[in-house]
């Protein structure tokens, strides 16, 4: 770490989370843009009921998801040995693939092929960008590594996902995706010509790393991931048909409360990264408190045009506070085996991610409304609160893992 200048250490810093920017225009743009890929790939259903269009595209989220969960713990299991530049530089070619292939499928199901191929490296670039980061920064910051690398996904929220929605309604989604794919092109220049060399972890293996899913404390962090950051999902996944059909505002508004919760989501993780370094479990037990008063708060808010906005802004600081310490906490959980960690933390997250859009996108189908994934939300991320108040129960000091050398 010492043979970085500040300069190139920013840089560095700067392109990780330029693929974290990638990755949140590649995930929550679909949330912005499913009624159009509704009205495009599913034609006929959506001309009869669009609102079953709407859920059924839903799984444009869900597939994503299940994409993340599969690879993450597989692909960090076969990449052990594999230096971690290299690592981040083949999943973020992998992100480019199937991107690609998105916006050139012809149909509903190979488009969502398409998808599930891209979701696959998202868990494991989050593991191996966030452990990058970490080294760069140096020792007890890993809290801040995270942050940062995950700050290029709020930031795509608070900036990006915006754009790409108003790009998406008034050009298709086609065009919209084919931008995102230019972002991952970006990105992987920049990683190629600014991160260092960073070894993978002494006595890394694909046996070595799976002996983290032997740990009870591992499933059980996984869990409050899985189900506590769930309700976020639920909330968020259906934004765009609460925003015109329950708030009654017009299709333009949409790109507008979603900056506005990606705002906040920038705020909440830039926060969230030093509140984990300095008390992780606090913030893990205060976070989702707050994530279930504020999920709350919008649910009363959505009918009410005022409202909404600033209620958008609460949902995505508390829901971005709490990301860090998640991260951490699961990391911790699984000493020794960091890169899987960080893995199987994005694996629950998108475990989260498809529970979230699938319940809600049940809630809708069965005629309960727009605002119905909403407190569903709220339930989910209670159950977060008290799976957490177990898991977070102090374990024994492991013995500090080797460092990977910077080159």
């Amino acid at each position: 770490m010492d043979t970085l200048t500040p300069g190139r250490r920013w840089a560095a810093l700067l392109a990780l989370s330029l693929g974290g920017f990638g990755l949140g225009l590649t995930e929550f743009s679909a949330m912005g843009l499913l009624p159009e890929m509704a009205r495009d790939l599913l034609p006929a259903e959506y001309a009869v009921a669009p609102a079953d269009a709407v859920a059924e595209a839903g799984w444009m989220i869900t597939i994503y998801a299940l994409g993340v969960v599969a690879g993450a713990p597989t692909i960090a299991a076969l990449t052990a040995r594999l230096p971690r530049k290299k690592l981040v530089l083949g999943l973020l070619g992998l992100f480019l693939v199937g991107t690609v292939l998105s916006v050139a499928a012809p149909t509903f199901e190979l488009v969502l092929a398409g998808r599930f191929v891209g979701a696959l490296a998202h868990g494991a670039y989050f593991g191996a960008a966030a452990i990058l980061a970490g080294r760069i920064l140096g020792p007890g910051n890993q809290g801040k590594g995270f942050a940062i690398v995950l700050g290029g996904l709020t930031a795509s929220n608070l900036l990006g996902v915006p754009l790409i929605t108003s790009l998406g309604q008034g050009h298709g989604w086609r065009t919209a995706y084919l931008v995102v794919s230019l972002v991952f092109a970006l990105s992987l220049l920049a990683v190629l010509a600014t991160v260092p060399t960073v070894a993978a972890a002494p006595g890394g293996s694909p046996r070595a790393e799976l002996r983290a899913f032997r740990s009870p404390r591992v499933w059980l962090a996984s869990a409050v991931v899985a189900v506590g950051t769930a309700g976020f999902f639920a909330v968020t996944s259906y934004i765009a048909p609460l925003t015109t059909q329950v708030t009654g505002l017009p299709d333009s508004a949409v790109p507008y409360v979603m900056a506005l919760m990606g705002l906040g989501m920038t705020v909440g993780i830039a926060v969230g990264g030093a509140a984990a370094d300095r008390d992780l479990r606090k913030t893990v037990r205060y976070g989702f408190v707050a994530v279930v008063a504020a999920v709350v708060v919008f649910g009363f808010a959505a009918a009410h045009p005022a409202a909404l906005f600033p209620a958008a802004f609460l949902v995505g600081v508390t829901s971005a506070f709490i990301g860090p310490a998640l991260q951490s906490h699961l990391i911790e959980s699984a000493p020794g085996t960091q890169l899987m960690g960080a893995a199987v933390n994005q694996s629950a997250a998108n475990v989260a991610n498809s529970l979230g859009a699938a319940l809600g996108g049940a809630a809708i189908a069965a005629g309960w409304g727009y605002v119905s994934p909403v407190w569903i939300g709220a339930v989910l991320a209670a159950a977060g609160l008290l799976l957490a108040v177990r898991s977070l129960r102090p374990a024994p000091a492991p013995a500090p893992a080797a460092e990977p050398v910077l080159v």
